[in-house]
C-alpha cells in the first residue's frame, strides 16, 4: 500500500512538473538545462526561500530592536499612557471567548455576574481593547523596515535593469523564449523578494491589523504566485519589470507613515500627495497600459501563462480598490480639510491624539 501511495504520489508530481503546463509549445525541460558558464532558473532554487525567509525576520526583529525603536525614540515617538485593566475572570473569558465589543444584552448580564455596574463594564472592555491596540512605537517600527526594505529593493532592481535592453525595448523581453540565460543577480533578486513576501505573510498574525486585511491577505497570495509561477517559467524579464514597478510607490508611502507617526503632518501630507501621484500612475497607468499590453500581449498563450494573467487582473482589481480609498483619503483630508481619517484604518480605535493610520503598503 505505501508502495502504491508512494508511485501515485510521484505520479501526481510528474504532471505537475510537466513541461506542456509550464512552457510555450516546443519547449520542455531540456531546454532550461543548466550547461558549461550558462544558468537557468531551477524550480528547486525556490527552496531557498524557506531559510530566506526565516533570514528576514530575523534581520527584522533586530532591525526594528536595535534600529527603529532608538530612532523612533530619538525623534519623539512615544506611546500613549493606557488605563492599567483589573484583573476580572469573568469579562476575560468573555472578551476573548466570545467578542471585544459585547451587545447590550451582553452587558447587562455581565454586570449582573461580575457584580459590577454596567457603565464600570463598559469602560473595563473599552480599556481592554485599547490594550490590544498596537502601540506608536510598534507601528513606527514596523513603517521604518519596510521603508528600509523598499527603498533598498527599487533601487536595486533599477540598476539591475537599468543597462537591459529588454527594460527599454518590450520586443526584447520574449526573444528566445524560454532559453534565456538568468544572471546570477537577478536570480538572487527574485529569490529576495520571494523570501520578502514569505516574511510578511509569515507575520501577518503579529502585525498591525487594518479594515483591509482580507485584500492584504489576497494581494501576498497572488504575488507570491506570480513570483514562484514566472520564475519557474523563466519568466524572469517580465518578473523584474512588474516587481520594479510595483515597488515604485511602497518606499514613498512607509516614508508618509513614519512621518505621520513623528505627528509632522504638514510634510507627512505632502509626501503622501507624492505617493498618491506615483501609485495611481504606476498602478492604473503603467501597469495595465505599457507593462500588461505590451509585454503580456505578446506572451504565448500555455496553461502557466494563463494562471499568470489571472493573478496580474486580481492586482489590477486591489489597486483599482486602493486608488479609490487613496483617492478618498486625500478628497476628505487634504482638500476638504476634514478630520484626519485613514479610510484603511486599524480595526480598532487608536491611540488619543495619534490619527489614524496611512494606508498599508502592498
Amino acid at each position: 500500500l505505501s508502495v502504491a501511495t508512494t508511485l501515485t504520489r510521484m505520479g501526481l508530481l510528474e504532471r505537475f512538473w510537466h513541461h506542456e503546463y509550464w512552457l510555450p509549445a516546443g519547449a520542455t525541460w531540456e531546454d532550461l538545462k543548466d550547461s558549461e558558464g550558462i544558468h537557468y532558473p531551477q524550480p528547486q532554487d525556490l527552496l531557498l526561500c524557506i531559510p530566506g525567509t526565516l533570514l528576514l525576520i530575523s534581520i527584522r526583529y533586530l532591525f526594528e530592536r536595535t534600529v527603529a525603536l532608538p530612532l523612533g525614540r530619538a525623534l519623539g515617538v512615544s506611546d500613549k499612557q493606557r488605563p492599567k485593566v483589573q484583573t476580572n475572570a469573568i469579562l476575560e473569558g468573555f472578551y476573548i471567548l466570545l467578542g471585544r465589543t459585547p451587545k447590550k444584552e451582553d452587558l447587562v448580564s455581565l454586570a449582573k455576574q461580575s457584580d459590577l455596574p454596567i457603565k464600570k463594564v463598559e469602560a473595563w472592555f473599552r480599556h481592554r481593547r485599547a490594550q490590544d491596540h498596537p502601540r506608536l512605537r510598534q507601528k513606527f517600527c514596523e513603517a521604518s523596515w519596510r521603508f528600509t526594505f523598499y527603498f533598498i529593493s527599487f533601487f536595486s532592481a533599477l540598476a539591475l535593469l537599468y543597462d537591459k535592453p529588454w527594460f527599454w525595448d518590450p520586443t526584447v523581453c520574449w526573444l528566445k523564449f524560454p532559453r534565456q540565460p538568468l544572471p546570477p543577480a537577478l536570480g538572487w533578486f527574485y529569490l529576495l523578494e520571494l523570501s520578502f513576501y514569505c516574511s510578511l505573510v509569515a507575520t501577518l498574525p503579529f502585525d498591525v491589523k487594518r479594515k483591509d486585511f482580507k485584500e492584504q491577505i489576497i494581494h501576498h497570495i497572488a504575488t507570491i504566485t506570480l513570483i514562484f509561477a514566472s520564475y519557474c517559467a523563466n519568466m524572469i524579464r517580465f518578473g523584474m519589470i512588474v516587481m520594479l514597478v510595483h515597488d515604485a510607490s511602497d518606499y514613498i508611502l512607509e516614508l508618509a507613515k513614519m512621518l505621520h507617526y513623528l505627528r509632522w503632518q504638514r510634510v507627512c501630507e505632502v509626501v503622501f500627495v507624492v505617493f498618491a501621484v506615483v501609485f495611481i500612475i504606476s498602478r492604473l497607468v503603467i501597469f495595465p497600459l505599457l507593462v500588461y499590453n505590451y509585454f503580456v500581449t505578446k506572451l504565448p498563450l500555455f496553461p502557466v501563462s494563463c494562471l499568470l494573467n489571472a493573478f496580474l487582473v486580481i492586482l489590477q482589481l486591489l489597486h483599482i480598490f486602493w486608488s479609490s480609498l487613496i483617492i478618498q483619503m486625500i478628497f476628505n483630508v487634504i482638500l476638504r480639510g476634514a478630520k484626519r481619517q485613514d479610510a484603511r484604518s486599524d480595526t480598532e480605535e487608536s491611540d488619543g491624539s495619534e490619527a489614524e493610520d496611512l494606508p498599508k503598503s502592498k
